[in-house]
């Protein structure tokens, strides 16, 4: 039987939910977040280890020694200012949950108080993560020793895209390779009214821009998902003077890795080209990024079957595509077997898109996301002990 959330516990859950979205926090800055974690799991009596990876925090239940669960939730924010309205709304300028990590700490804490209430001898590890959105903080738990023991790792995002009280939940690749990067053109800066003694950085990087949206129309299979996006273009000083150097940064998005290789080898000529072209010097550098989430078969496996127990099965369903968005668990699933997986949350009225400074969620999700969480949690237990 999936666990069952009472009114207590949820009207618990929403609270905890808007006092971290009052107070957000950014990657390895989330100290009130942690201090309100540590705070309930000391009103539970679970032992737990706070400043792992910086500002993260490690809970364990259950004293069994070997492979054990874990269960991660995110608690990071945005720098999007806030817009939606709300009363709890973000007390930080500039600084907002725009992303449902506020609700991912709720679920967790939800679900660790259904755990505790038949704690046994399986142990669970709560692993409240810092830096997803920016910082890669699952790495700096995974350096400071938090896999230790884990054997199966768990996690669910709020999605918006999907109506409350279902799950989408698919073996394989479900989130995108992310590679984000800089390229650098140096030109040779002059007087606006004499260009031709000048090498404009700025119209080199313009076209450049232009350009590279070409890669993914004309040189990738259309049914491979990427994307290509700039998102800042920075040069110039003043109106009266051509710019001697432009600065680019964006992402490449892709589902397949061979895709990503391509792409990548794409953007080498083309800027290779485009230096040739324009008379100026162009660098490309990437930066680390994230691998792709993909779920595989052993765990996704206790994900659905939990996600039946709690919602029934015509609510489980396939996201279909990819997502083109990143996510750092895939770090946690190049160590353990791992599944993320999707919790409905669409609001009945309007609510802006993930990332957006109107982004809200439908909070009944709570619930369902508890749920699932302990329910997964003692599933991938007892799979562990029929191994």
């Amino acid at each position: 039987m999936p666990n069952i959330v009472d009114t207590s516990l949820f009207n618990r859950m929403i609270t905890l939910r808007r006092e971290i979205h009052r107070f957000p926090e950014l990657a390895y800055h989330e100290e009130k977040t942690a201090e309100l974690i540590c705070r309930e799991l000391d009103l539970l009596g679970i032992d737990y280890q706070k400043g792992i990876g910086n500002t993260g925090i490690q809970a364990v239940l259950g004293k069994q020694n070997g492979p054990c669960i874990g269960l991660r939730a995110d608690m990071d924010a945005l720098p999007v200012p806030e817009n939606t309205g709300l009363d709890f709304s973000s007390n930080t300028r500039g600084v907002m949950h725009a992303c449902g990590h506020d609700g991912h700490v709720a679920m967790l804490l939800g679900a660790a108080h259904l755990l505790k209430k038949t704690e046994g001898k399986e142990r669970v590890v709560l692993l409240f993560q810092p830096a997803e959105e920016s910082g890669n903080g699952a790495v700096a738990m995974i350096n400071e020793g938090c896999l230790q023991d884990i054997a199966m790792v768990f996690c669910g995002h709020i999605d918006i895209h999907y109506p409350v009280a279902t799950f989408t939940v698919d073996e394989g690749l479900i989130c995108s390779y992310t590679d984000p990067f800089t390229i650098t053109i140096q030109g040779q800066g002059g007087h606006a009214a004499k260009p031709h003694e000048a090498v404009d950085a700025l119209v080199a990087a313009s076209s450049l821009v232009m350009n590279l949206q070409t890669l993914v129309s004309r040189s990738v299979n259309p049914v491979h998902p990427a994307v290509v996006t700039v998102g800042q273009l920075l040069a110039g000083e003043t109106h009266n003077v051509i710019a001697h150097k432009a600065v680019l940064t964006g992402t490449i998005r892709t589902a397949h890795k061979e895709t990503r290789e391509h792409l990548i080898g794409s953007m080498h000529t083309l800027i290779q080209g485009a230096a040739k072209m324009t008379g100026t010097a162009m660098e490309l550098r990437l930066h680390d990024g994230l691998p792709a989430v993909i779920n595989d078969k052993r765990s996704c496996a206790v994900a659905r079957k939990a996600a039946y127990a709690v919602a029934g099965e015509k609510n489980v369903f396939s996201q279909g595509a990819p997502s083109l968005g990143g996510e750092d668990f895939s770090f946690y699933q190049q160590h353990v077997s791992g599944t993320m997986i999707r919790f409905g949350a669409a609001k009945k009225e309007s609510s802006g898109p993930a990332h957006s400074s109107t982004f809200d969620f439908d909070e009944n999700v709570l619930s369902y996301g508890a749920s699932w969480l302990a329910t997964v949690a003692r599933l991938g237990a007892q799979s562990l002990s029929h191994r």
